[in-house]
């Protein structure tokens, strides 16, 4: 008779163990903290260098031992010529190439925070995260740096161009500088598990992004609570799992959602470290291109959002590519239907589903779930982490197993907060618990369902989008009154984004796309957009009454074809 998920759970949390749990607090606010974790970032690099490869990317190889090494010349470069010190803000905004993981570790080796930008921002999006962080370094490659030239007079920090072909004034290229930087060692810091190490941003309901601010305690906990999640499973299963090293090959993953979502930088970048697993980068996603990626270097985990994941079911039966050495399809981020969930396990000969929920402020650990126990509860996002703690409230009362309210979590990788937002950091916490903003439930055997979400969020293929900053950008056009932003299902990325606007004027839906893509990101822009020269309904309230604008859209898009995507999305 296999063990129960508790049992085990317990056993492997107990006293002396390696994923040992104790009650502290982190942040001021009490939870269950990992005993054994490394006490920084800087020093996960440097007990997990090997000569094993590490990072590839096009025709570029990296290992552990090569990844520090640069890290460490680079960290030299920007603490003795840019005078980078602990608690200064360095942004990065790129694709995932090579250098995004080179510079995130240089910068987080030396107690500096690295600031992850969205690279999908336009201008004034970059702009504003970097006036938001007050970051004094950007690294950045070549079509971001472009992003910024309506704005290079404005602003004042120092930038290091990444892949460089055309550099603007001032801007000194990272090839230079190393070819000037000999191999060194990691300059000296001290740093402490509380210490900020990250500022990763989030859309919230409310409109502009907020920065959720991490520690190394945060980020390392969440590290470890995906290694104890998959201790467990293999426990439970009594069989090697994905990513547990007793496989003839190395462990290996597919780089094909962005770092700069926790989702990749910490459960496929950082906790590739742990695991000695190759990380395979892609400049952006390819279906094709992923298929062959898989095969060629025998990629034994892949994770992405139900977007990716129904792209490579599909490309699986028709690229006649040999896919055996896949064993995990994984998910999150947006949901999954139960059918993709029995056609991954259909589809692949080796390879079983997997899913989860977490969120930035979580740094994306929360619930999992996978193998056969997915199967068995296909709408589920699983069993919540061993580490971390949840519960269901509703009108500011925790209510029973099986009955709806809002999720609350709590545990040792939930974030500090918002970056200079105090108010928003208040709202974001009862207590001791994080507010998630999601409606859901918890059954009896523990299994976590999402139902709904308070918050007035699109979550497209992954990707948060708030309503209200998409209705702000639209609102900035001459032509338009008023202006409705929602969420509108969508087969392929879950939900896509619908815009009702009353206008008086000549107001064109594809004049409108091109205006708003050089305002927001090409993914905020509305795919649905209806046009009335009527005022639109108000509730009581004198609210626009966006539920009944959303009830109508979506019948009109399921009487319909729907428009074509947008180009590049």
């Amino acid at each position: 008779m296999k063990p129960s998920w508790k049992e085990v759970a317990e056993a492997l949390t107990a006293s002396g163990e390696v994923f040992e749990l104790y009650e502290d607090k982190v942040w001021g606010r009490s939870c269950k903290v990992f005993r054994n974790t490394p006490l920084s970032l800087r020093e996960l690099y440097a007990s997990t260098r090997s000569d094993k490869t590490f990072i590839t990317y096009e025709d570029e190889r990296y290992t552990f031992e090569e990844t520090y090494q640069m890290s460490c010349r680079i960290a030299q470069i920007i603490k003795e010529k840019y005078g980078i010190k602990k608690g200064d803000r360095v942004a990065i905004s790129m694709r995932n190439l090579p250098e995004w993981v080179f510079t995130f570790n240089a910068i987080t080796s030396i107690g500096a925070i690295a600031v992850g930008m969205n690279a999908l921002w336009q201008s004034n999006e970059m702009k504003f995260g970097l006036d938001d962080c007050g970051a004094c370094l950007l690294f950045s490659d070549q079509e971001r740096i472009n992003r910024l030239e309506p704005f290079w007079a404005e602003i004042s920090i120092d930038v290091i161009a990444i892949r460089s072909t055309k550099l603007l004034k001032g801007i000194v290229s990272l090839d230079n500088l190393l070819e000037a930087q000999p191999a060194c060692p990691m300059p000296d810091q001290i740093i402490n598990p509380d210490d900020r190490a990250m500022i990763l941003y989030t859309s919230g309901s409310t409109g502009k992004s907020k920065g959720a601010v991490s520690s190394h305690r945060n980020i390392l906990s969440a590290l470890f609570s995906w290694s104890l999640q998959a201790k467990i499973r293999s426990h439970i299963e009594q069989e090697s799992v994905a990513e547990v090293q007793n496989q003839d090959n190395q462990p290996a993953t597919l780089l094909a959602v962005p770092l700069f979502h926790a989702t990749g930088c910490l459960a496929i970048m950082l906790q590739s470290y742990n695991a000695q697993r190759k990380m395979v980068c892609m400049y952006k996603w390819d279906t094709i291109e992923a298929v062959r990626l898989i095969e060629e270097e025998k990629i034994s985990g892949f994770n992405g959002p139900a977007t990716m994941s129904g792209d490579l079911v599909a490309a699986a039966t028709s690229s006649g590519r040999n896919l055996s050495s896949l064993q995990s399809v994984g998910g999150g981020g947006s949901s999954r239907s139960s059918k993709q969930v029995q056609n991954i396990a259909a589809t692949f000969e080796n390879a079983m589903p997997s899913t989860g929920w977490g969120m930035t402020e979580t740094n994306s650990v929360g619930t999992g779930i996978g193998g056969e126990d997915y199967l068995k509860h296909p709408n589920s996002v699983g069993i919540c982490h061993a580490a971390l703690e949840m519960r269901v409230v509703e009108k500011g009362k925790v209510i029973q197993a099986g009955e709806a309210g809002e999720l609350q979590i709590k545990g040792a990788s939930i974030v500090e907060g918002y970056w200079r937002q105090p108010e928003a950091t208040k709202e974001a916490f009862d207590g001791d618990w994080l507010r998630t903003g999601d409606i859901g439930y918890i059954d009896t055997e523990g299994y976590v369902y999402i139902v709904d979400r308070i918050k007035d969020l699109i979550i497209r293929g992954g990707e948060n989008i708030s309503t209200a900053e998409v209705e702000s950008a639209i609102n900035e056009h001459n032509s338009v009154l008023e202006v409705s932003v929602y969420a509108l299902p969508d087969e392929r990325y879950g939900e896509d984004v619908g815009a009702t606007i009353y206008s008086e004027g000549s107001l064109d839906s594809k004049e409108l796309r091109v205006y708003l893509g050089s305002r927001i990101a090409q993914f905020k822009v509305p795919r649905h957009i209806e046009i009335t020269d009527k005022p639109l309904p108000r509730l009581a309230s004198g609210k626009i009454d966006k539920r009944d604008l959303k009830m109508k859209a979506t019948k009109r898009i399921l009487e319909q074809d729907p428009p074509l995507d947008r180009e590049g999305v």
